[in-house]
């Protein structure tokens, strides 16, 4: 018995109506290889938007994660429970807008997973900016380097990791 192989993506690309901003243009260009058309992004943009992008998962939430928050302080069916926390997660949403508090105090662990097609040329060592953009994140944006693990119900330890 023979099994056919079938691949299947990890993730399934789909409708995308996430609002994005422009960081900058600078160390970006197309340039044209054997007639053919690549993106070239130099290792210092890929450093910054690492860095962007840790500063803003840890300090802001999504337009539409804030609406939604909304919806529950405006529905008549939401419980006063209800409406408590959707209050006090938008009043820690606008604190840590301010960036200068996180939204979440555990931001020990930093994991990326990164894919760039065929025609996006960066010279290399992408890893090492991207690690050296979310060093420079923790470093200058008052982030936790190490997490808090629970030892029962009460109590938790720094695990300086």
């Amino acid at each position: 018995m023979t099994t056919e192989f079938s691949y299947q993506p990890l993730f399934e690309f789909g409708p995308d109506e996430t609002p994005y901003r422009k960081i900058s243009t600078e160390g970006v260009e197309m340039v044209t290889l054997n007639g053919r058309d690549f993106l070239q992004i130099q290792p210092g943009v890929l450093r910054q938007l690492a860095h962007q992008a840790f500063d803003d998962v840890a300090h802001l939430l999504r337009p539409s994660h804030l609406a939604q928050l909304k919806r529950i302080l405006d529905d008549p069916e939401s419980s006063p429970n209800d409406k408590f926390v959707a209050l006090e997660l938008l009043r820690n949403a606008n604190i840590a807008a301010g960036r200068v508090l996180p939204g979440c105090q555990d931001t020990g662990t930093a994991i990326v997973m990164a894919h760039k097609g065929e025609r996006v040329l960066t010279g290399g060592k992408d890893g090492e900016a991207l690690s050296q953009g979310i060093f420079d994140a923790y470093a200058e944006r008052n982030l936790r380097y190490s997490q808090l693990a629970p030892l029962d119900m009460y109590t938790e330890k720094n695990t300086g990791s």
